[in-house]
């Protein structure tokens, strides 16, 4: 890599600053009919941004707790809140659904199973690579994975001014859960279907 690339590399990290993309409302309408039969009453939404992912939950019957670090505009929300850091679990949590930001995932995670016994995050499909987070993955609740086959609306980082174009990443909901025995299932949705 040369210095003028590397630069340009930093440059690009320093603007995504809190890492926020909005998560398009095809892959919450997605999760839902995937993972409803095991998602729990209360929720706590971490990372909520605009309530992307809040408002289709609590319309769909669900208590969201919604926190973030920046106020970003989703309806009663609490800013100002890291959710890595420790503060007051809300009451009768069941789970934790967020798309977070993806250099934080796998601490969102962790975090998040000390907190609940349900936890779902929107991630790139490439989360499952790694040599240092297979013994995680291995020793871990991990329970289902629900892969998009058909690549999401693209996800543009908040303030983008460019040029709107398709996704070129592969998305996954990774679903940990405690009551889960054995070995991960992997399924697959089409959000076009779940948006019929």
């Amino acid at each position: 890599m040369t210095a003028r690339a590397g630069k340009e590399a930093r440059h690009a990290l320093a603007k995504r600053k809190d890492d926020f993309y909005a998560t398009p409302p095809e892959a919450v309408a997605a999760f839902l009919r995937a993972e409803r039969p095991f998602l729990p009453s209360v929720l706590w939404e971490p990372a909520c941004g605009d309530g992307a992912i809040v408002l289709p939950l609590r319309a769909a019957g669900y208590r969201v707790h919604a926190t973030d670090l920046v106020s970003r505009g989703c309806p009663d929300s609490r800013a100002g809140e890291d959710f890595l850091m420790p503060f007051p679990v809300p009451p009768d949590l069941g789970g934790v659904v967020t798309n977070p930001p993806f250099k934080l995932a796998r601490e969102f995670v962790e975090r998040g199973l000390l907190v609940a016994p349900y936890v779902a995050m929107l991630l790139r499909l490439g989360f499952l690579e790694g040599a240092d987070r297979r013994p995680w993955f291995e020793r871990g609740c991990l329970a289902r994975v629900h892969v998009s086959s058909r690549r999401l609306p693209m996800m543009h980082r908040d303030g983008w001014e460019g040029k709107k174009s398709g996704s070129s990443m592969s998305f996954a909901w990774f679903v940990w859960d405690r009551r889960h025995r054995g070995e991960p299932v992997i399924r697959w949705f089409d959000w076009r279907e779940a948006a019929e």
